[in-house]
């Protein structure tokens, strides 16, 4: 059985890591913003690498920060932190970064993919580590300002320095993370459980069982609108109650009817079967057969991921689902109603 992972807190960071410690963040995307912010309200002296008349570059200009190109931002700095997309990893390192590393830097990831599927080989001298909040870029931003924070990972790839978990503690603290706890875990381990977790149970998993479900009910002649509410409207609110408290809490606040349902038919929808296909996800994962073609789909110009995702979207249930999110006065921007997650 596994071990469990050792949880750090704000005692274990080390006060003046980032003293004369400049940050480039390249990237400002969901992450890469947040990030940023989060670590300049620090007290971290933080500059963003972005292309020149980009809306990156405009975003972090409104958002005061000093943006200079890639190359120039990680000229300039010792630290920096790779927050830009996976795909788009290998031509900025190569381009940008590669040429700008000094001996004792930092090289950051918010995600292991790049560097475990050889999409970045950094050199030996540089520190290379990875800092990935277990949240989205706007939730991590929105519990710091609230003086709370994001749990993160972090994990230790390359130590040329000797002080590469200093560093690593020392930004986890910086946007947060040790408001709620921190967790050293392996690039390998963090790469293929993410992936795992997002094809097999939170995105495909998830949105598969939501379709198919509608597409059930649908097929047996109940309205769309009924199978949108029943499939996909309400499983917020039973993701919320597993957030929140796990399967104990979910229990306590359904109907003892829906409990019986769900001991009764979950395992006959969700069972051995559906676990020797989730292995199967997890073998392509841990075999570099996903990352390999996921690699060549993007050299092609994603065709296939294009052709399925237009596929995806021309589904029934997004046209139900527009029409009766419409009258949900709670999801309209800057609703002061809205429900807290």
């Amino acid at each position: 059985m596994a071990q469990d992972l050792r949880v750090f807190t704000k005692d274990d960071v080390k006060p003046d890591t980032f003293k004369d410690t400049t940050i480039a963040v390249i990237g400002y995307g969901s992450q890469g913003r947040s990030h940023a912010l989060n670590l300049r309200d620090s007290g971290v002296d933080v500059i963003i690498g972005a292309r020149r008349g980009g809306p990156s570059e405009q975003k972090a200009e409104a958002d005061g920060f000093r943006v200079l190109s890639p190359a120039d931002a990680a000229k300039e700095a010792n630290f920096i932190a790779l927050t830009a997309p996976d795909m788009a990893h290998a031509e900025i390192f190569k381009n940008d970064v590669a040429p700008n590393l000094q001996a004792g830097d930092a090289l950051m990831f918010a995600h292991g993919f790049s560097v475990i599927y050889g999409q970045v080989t950094p050199p030996k001298d540089v520190d290379v580590f990875l800092v990935a909040p277990k949240g989205p870029g706007d939730l991590v931003r929105r519990e710091f300002e609230r003086g709370r924070g994001v749990p993160c990972l972090f994990a230790i790839h390359q130590d040329a320095s000797g002080h590469a978990t200093d560093k690593a503690l020392s930004y986890a603290d910086s946007i947060g993370g040790t408001a709620a706890a921190v967790f050293e875990t392996s690039f390998k381990a963090e790469t293929e459980t993410d992936l795992f977790g997002e094809q097999a149970v939170l995105c495909g998993g998830a949105t598969e069982l939501v379709v198919m479900g509608f597409e059930t009910l649908v097929e047996a002649g109940y309205p769309e609108e009924l199978a949108y509410y029943e499939c996909l409207h309400e499983l917020k609110l039973i993701v919320d109650l597993l957030n929140e408290g796990g399967l104990a809490k979910m229990h306590e606040f359904i109907s003892e009817t829906a409990i019986y349902g769900d001991l009764r038919s979950g395992p006959r929808v969700i069972n051995e079967e559906t676990r020797e296909r989730m292995r199967a996800v997890l073998k392509d994962i841990q075999s570099g057969t996903f990352a390999r073609d996921w690699i060549l789909e993007n050299q092609a110009g994603k065709p296939a991921y294009n052709a399925l995702l237009a596929a995806d979207l021309d589904h029934p249930i997004e046209e139900v689902g527009r029409k009766l999110r419409g009258r949900m006065s709670w999801l309209k921007p800057g609703a002061n109603n809205a429900p807290e997650n």
